[in-house]
C-alpha cells in the first residue's frame, strides 16, 4: 500500500513539473488577410505588388521568402510571415506616436487553430508590443505606445498551435512506474 501511495505521488508529482512547448505552426499554404487601424485599404498585400487597390490587403507567403508580404500603406511597417510560423515586423522609417492596430485572418487555411502567439524578441523597443489572438484563426499586433530604438529595426513573434507535452518526461515516469510495479509484484 506505501509503495503504491509512493509511486501514485511522483507520477503526478513529475507529470505536473512536465515542461510544455507551444508547437510552431505552419503557415506553408496560409492565405492572409489584414487590417490595419481598422482599414482592409491601409494594408498593401506582396500579391498585390503592394498596390493600393481592391483586395490588396490579402496576400499568400512570399515564395522566394525573400521580402515581406504586408506594408502599411503609410510605409512605417512591413510584416514578414515564414513557413514555420515566424512573424517579423519591420520598422521602415521613423515612426511617429500614434494608433497602430494590425489584424491578420488565416482564415481556413491553417493546419491547426492558433493557440499561442509570443514575443521573441523585443529589443528594439522600449515597451512591450500588444500580441493576442483573436480567435482560433486570427491574430492582433498593437505597436502603439513603443518607442523604437532607431530605424530599420525588426520584433520576432510566434505563431503556434496547442501546447504538446514534453515527450520525454512522461515516458520516463512511466516506464520507472512500470519497472516499480513489476518488481513489487516480484517480491
Amino acid at each position: 500500500m506505501k509503495t503504491t501511495t509512493i509511486l501514485e505521488t511522483l507520477v503526478v508529482a513529475a507529470l505536473a513539473t512536465g515542461q510544455a512547448q507551444a508547437a510552431p505552426l505552419s503557415l506553408q499554404d496560409a492565405t492572409i488577410t489584414a487590417t490595419y487601424n481598422g482599414s482592409t485599404a491601409d494594408v498593401l498585400g506582396l500579391d498585390h505588388l503592394f498596390a493600393q487597390e481592391p483586395g490588396s490587403n490579402t496576400s499568400t507567403l512570399d515564395p522566394t521568402n525573400s521580402g515581406v508580404e504586408f506594408l502599411t500603406a503609410d510605409f512605417l511597417f512591413g510584416f514578414d510571415f515564414a513557413a514555420d510560423g515566424t512573424l517579423v515586423i519591420y520598422e521602415n522609417m521613423p515612426v511617429p506616436a500614434g494608433d497602430y492596430r494590425l489584424t491578420f485572418d488565416f482564415g481556413a487555411t491553417l493546419p491547426a487553430a492558433i493557440t499561442s502567439f509570443t514575443l521573441l524578441d523585443g529589443s528594439v523597443v522600449d515597451g512591450v508590443p500588444g500580441l493576442s489572438i483573436v480567435d482560433g484563426h486570427t491574430i492582433a499586433v498593437d505597436l502603439g505606445g513603443l518607442a523604437w530604438h532607431g530605424d530599420f529595426g525588426a520584433i520576432t513573434a510566434r505563431i503556434g498551435a496547442a501546447d504538446v507535452p514534453e515527450p520525454a518526461v512522461p515516458a520516463l515516469l512511466l516506464a520507472g512506474a512500470a519497472g516499480l510495479a513489476f518488481s513489487r509484484r516480484r517480491t
